[in-house]
């Protein structure tokens, strides 16, 4: 990863793009990081690009919006341990690392302390799901999971191998979309190696995302025998017209990849130039289901805090 962007006026000069489309003010709160890999898939002088503006620190940014804040979700309510969270039933969140491929404007955990997450605090953490029978699936999230190197996941693996009621692991990453070749030998062998039925959930938005290389990684983890997931975000400008979406579920079903959930924004600070009417959500779905088999279709979901499950909202 240390083939990335972290400077906007750097980022733009490569895209031809004027500097003042960046907003120095946004970069300082939440730092740029894209890689080369995902720059590429930018068409330079484009400054309306769907994969620049996942990217782009913008002025809307530093702009304060009545209902965002920094923990949208409230999941400091749910943890059980640092970096261990528990919001649903039968599952518990494990965030390994603050570290991230990349850094995308919307995200949700942008002001996470995680500071108490990682290696350091995985005892205690895997002290808790062992203590905790009804916890049959653990999702390893970030930051981003695959960040670390792939012994010091393995032997995590391994750890929560051995408590007996656990049964699934989870990996939710965006490094197969972003950095393909993370999905390496090694990586496949602690994921399908150990007892825990493998699944992973990847995110991408648009399906300038999935080039060649990006689908060939995503087959990878097919032909081992992974479940492979895909959520989006519904992001305004980006992903809000139905012919992206369902080019991205085209591009996703031939590369062996579910469409699993089309998100309404996390209301996170920020973030407010990327939200849309929900209405705006469930009119795509429903072209969505005019163009495509069913199971191609995501559900379009939004995730409110105290609820016990995802909502479904079409």
């Amino acid at each position: 990863m240390q083939a990335a962007i972290r400077d906007p006026g750097e980022l733009l000069r490569r895209l031809q793009l004027p500097p003042d489309l960046a907003c120095s003010t946004a970069a300082k709160t939440f730092p740029v990081f894209a890689p080369l890999e995902y720059i590429a898939r930018i068409v330079p002088g484009d400054r309306t690009d769907p994969l620049l503006l996942q990217v782009l620190p913008l002025p809307a940014e530093t702009q304060s919006t009545e209902g965002f804040s920094a923990d949208p979700l409230a999941e400091q309510d749910y943890t059980l341990a640092p970096g261990l969270l528990k919001k649903y039933a039968g599952r518990a969140l494990l965030v390994t690392t603050g570290a991230c491929a990349i850094h995308c404007r919307y995200c949700f955990r942008r002001e996470f302390p995680y500071q108490q997450s990682g290696p350091p605090a995985w005892d205690e953490s895997l002290a808790r799901i062992a203590a905790d029978s009804t916890i049959e699936e653990v999702l390893l999230s970030g930051g981003d999971p695959l960040t670390l190197t792939d012994p010091v996941l393995a032997r995590l693996v391994q750890r929560l191998a051995e408590i007996p009621h656990v049964r699934r692991l989870r990996v939710h990453t965006r490094l197969p979309i972003v950095i393909p070749q993370r999905v390496n030998a090694e990586f496949l062998g602690w994921l399908t190696g150990s007892r825990l039925t493998p699944i992973v959930v990847v995110h991408a938005n648009h399906p300038q995302e999935i080039d060649d290389p990006t689908a060939a990684a995503l087959k990878r983890l097919r032909q081992a025998g992974v479940m492979l997931l895909n959520q989006t975000v519904l992001l305004r400008g980006v992903n809000d017209q139905a012919e992206p979406l369902i080019e991205l579920s085209r591009r996703l079903i031939d590369a062996g990849t579910t469409p699993y959930y089309l998100h309404q924004l996390d209301r996170v600070r920020g973030t407010a130039h990327f939200e849309t009417p929900p209405e705006v959500g469930q009119q795509l779905i429903a072209a969505m289901r005019a163009a495509l088999p069913g199971y191609a279709t995501p559900r379009f979901v939004q995730e409110l805090p105290g609820e016990p499950n995802k909502t479904v909202l079409a």
